[in-house]
């Protein structure tokens, strides 16, 4: 019998080698080679977790995070290399989401009843 772990880790591996995620890491690249994209980049990733964290701190988000969503998403949306990233990324979480769907059927089997 395999060990999960080891399983778990070849997958990793073989991630790294898909060509989804390939061209993730280079859209990524170009993101980062984009002095102004790469600044907004982190901008709006910070910001993304800091609405996360209020929301599971069961905080209302205010007026003034409601307008600077909407700033940093207008100011995103015209960042052409930023918008390939988020294709590649969205193309990759698909495949996230597939792998999480098999990982999770002995769970959905074992409620199923």
């Amino acid at each position: 019998m395999s060990n999960i772990y080891d399983t778990a880790n070849q997958v990793e591996r073989e991630i790294r080698e898909m060509d989804e995620f390939k061209a993730l890491e280079q859209a990524y690249a170009e993101v980062k080679a984009d002095e102004e994209a790469y600044k907004l980049f982190k901008e709006f990733q910070t910001f993304q977790q800091g609405l996360q964290e209020k929301q599971m701190r069961g905080e209302e988000f205010s007026e003034e995070d409601a307008e600077k969503a909407q700033t940093l998403a207008t100011e995103v949306q015209q960042a052409e290399v930023i918008n390939q990233l988020m294709q590649k990324e969205q193309a990759f979480s698909l495949i996230v989401n597939d792998l999480n769907r098999i990982i999770m059927t002995p769970i959905r089997d074992l409620y199923n009843d």
